[in-house]
């Protein structure tokens, strides 16, 4: 896990290079910039630390002895850990073909000798940035759903016109989606003041939305049915924003989401039952 300096997080490099005097002045460069870091000797030893703990950058010399070499380490952070920042030391900036090659997975060529405070400077000025990208290019499920509500609508709306069992009412388009907007409403006002999963409170949606289905002759089944297709349809519309997701609180929101359309259904269906029949209102 990450230690802290208060509240901050200290990002982790990993420092790859086979020369003992080499890591140890880039240890205490960059622990001096207050980065946590860990060192490898060897492709081998590298290649370990990538499958088994995660980095925040990547500081790797790219000619190494031995079997593999610094593109093998920059290609393996980019498949285990591709947020990660990848900087790659070289003695032979001559060498353009292999740089031209590098740079289609790392994120800069460092040429070596390099200052200290040039280092720190360039480290601390990409993770700024990568941070503001990361920001600026994720949302909150809450979000996304409120900003596609007619797209989920409409994802709702035609896997249901598939079932033959809800099509047996001949319904308008308004009739059947009708409770949607007020329900997806709820849904996304739950999601951005969440409460503990175990206490409910009323969906006025869902109440109103059972008289609605009683009025139109619908059953308990068919009901039930809605909801599950209102479901995934809900995380389809998750499926097709994932590039902008935030994964930091993704399967909270998905377990608040299974919980609320749940609770809605109950009270739906409640509602639906409260009903009184054509029978009870004759006699």
């Amino acid at each position: 896990m990450r230690a802290t300096i208060g509240e901050a997080k200290q990002p982790r490099v990993l420092v790859v290079d086979d020369t003992e005097e080499i890591r140890t002045m880039l240890r205490t460069i960059l622990e001096s910039g207050q980065y946590l870091v860990t060192t490898a000797a060897t492709v081998g030893e590298a290649l370990h630390f990538i499958a088994t703990e995660s980095f925040d950058v990547l500081l790797c010399d790219l000619h190494m002895p031995g079997a593999g070499d610094g593109f093998t380490v920059v290609s393996a952070m980019r498949h285990t850990n591709p947020e990660a920042i990848t900087l790659v030391l070289t003695g032979y900036p001559a060498l353009k073909e292999a740089m031209d090659a590098i740079l289609l997975q790392a994120d800069e060529i460092l040429v070596k000798p390099l200052a200290a405070t040039t280092l720190l400077g360039l480290i601390h000025e990409k993770l700024q940035k990568h941070e503001a990208r990361k920001m600026s290019n994720t949302e909150r499920v809450a979000a996304i759903l409120e900003r596609d509500t007619l797209a989920t609508i409409s994802d709702w709306l035609a896997r249901v016109e598939r079932e033959s069992e809800l099509t047996s009412l001949p319904l308008s388009r308004e009739q059947r989606t009708g409770h949607l907007p007020k329900l997806l409403q709820e849904l996304v006002h739950r999601l951005r003041v969440p409460r503990d999963l175990g206490t409910k409170s009323v969906s006025e949606g869902a109440v109103q939305h059972g008289k609605v289905r009683h009025s139109q002759n619908y059953s308990v089944p068919m009901i039930v049915e809605e909801s599950r297709i209102l479901q995934v349809s809900i995380f389809q519309t998750l499926q097709n924003n994932l590039s902008t997701v935030d994964f930091s609180l993704l399967l909270t929101d998905v377990m608040t989401i299974a919980d609320e359309v749940d609770s809605q259904l109950k009270q739906t269906i409640m509602s639906f039952m409260a009903q009184p029949t054509e029978n009870a209102l004759v006699a």
